[in-house]
């Protein structure tokens, strides 16, 4: 689990919107992609507003993706996985990925670990600069530049950095294999 941090400050429709900058860069390469913003999804039981839906072909197949980005002050919770689990199921789509700005509740984790969605903490870039030095961590020096925003990734033991400028990470949590 990530250590407790304060949630980015950042506004809702701002933060949906870099989430769906970090898929496309991953998508980039992909045959036929397109993300889109708020989209309304039919499934068998209603119609959904899903905060990036991600479509596109890949190993001669067409997917769908379900991206929830939960911006509440509190760890994300099983039952949100849960719902969005059904919405995946109503919609006939293939992947589903949960980005919090909170993190999450170890009953959530447990919940997408058996049923492959993807959990995805939201953070600041600066985050992921680190040093060996005693004391304080110094800032970055100028050279060095980390994107404004990045998701943190939990897989098994493992947290990856999903970023724009590292799509690499951001297409093995949508279970794709790595572009040429």
């Amino acid at each position: 689990m990530i250590p407790s941090t304060l949630p980015p400050p950042i506004p809702p429709e701002e933060y949906e919107r870099a989430v769906k900058t970090i898929l496309d860069a991953a998508g980039s390469d992909l045959v036929e992609y397109e993300s889109i913003h708020l989209q309304k999804i039919k499934g068998v039981d209603g119609e959904y507003v899903i905060d990036v839906v991600a479509r596109f072909a890949a190993l001669g197949a067409k997917f769908t993706v379900l991206v929830e980005c939960k911006h509440e002050s509190r760890r994300t919770e099983r039952h949100d996985l849960q719902a969005l689990l059904q919405k995946l199921q109503s919609t006939g789509s293939q992947k589903a990925m949960v980005f919090s700005i909170a993190g999450f509740q170890s009953g959530a984790l447990e919940f997408a670990r058996v049923h492959g969605i993807a959990t995805v903490q939201f953070a600041q870039g600066i985050t992921t600069w680190h040093t060996r030095r005693a004391g304080p961590t110094l800032p970055p020096p100028s050279f060095v530049k980390l994107p404004a925003w990045v998701g943190l990734w939990m897989h098994g033991n493992q947290i990856s950095i999903l970023s724009e400028d590292r799509p690499q990470y951001t297409r093995e949590a949508l279970g794709l294999p790595e572009s040429d």
